[in-house]
């Protein structure tokens, strides 16, 4: 079982890059870089709601589920 982040794929559709994402949601560079390169192994609600909030999405836009076969 895995989560992956789709930020890169929200962020390509609204073309919005990591600086902009800092930008508009205040969240530190690390945080945004290590989602968008889906390097991330925790993510904070608080994160979740500004990206979701940015986004105008639903967590489900931002992270997937992939079942282990």
């Amino acid at each position: 079982m895995a989560v992956q982040s789709k930020l890169s794929v929200l962020m390509g559709e609204h073309r919005y890059n990591i600086q902009a994402v800092i930008d508009k949601t205040g969240l530190d560079r690390t945080t945004v870089a290590n989602l968008y390169h889906d390097r991330v192994k925790r993510i904070d609600f608080k994160t979740l709601d500004k990206l979701c909030e940015l986004f105008d999405c639903e967590t489900s836009d931002i992270l997937k589920y992939i079942k282990a076969d």
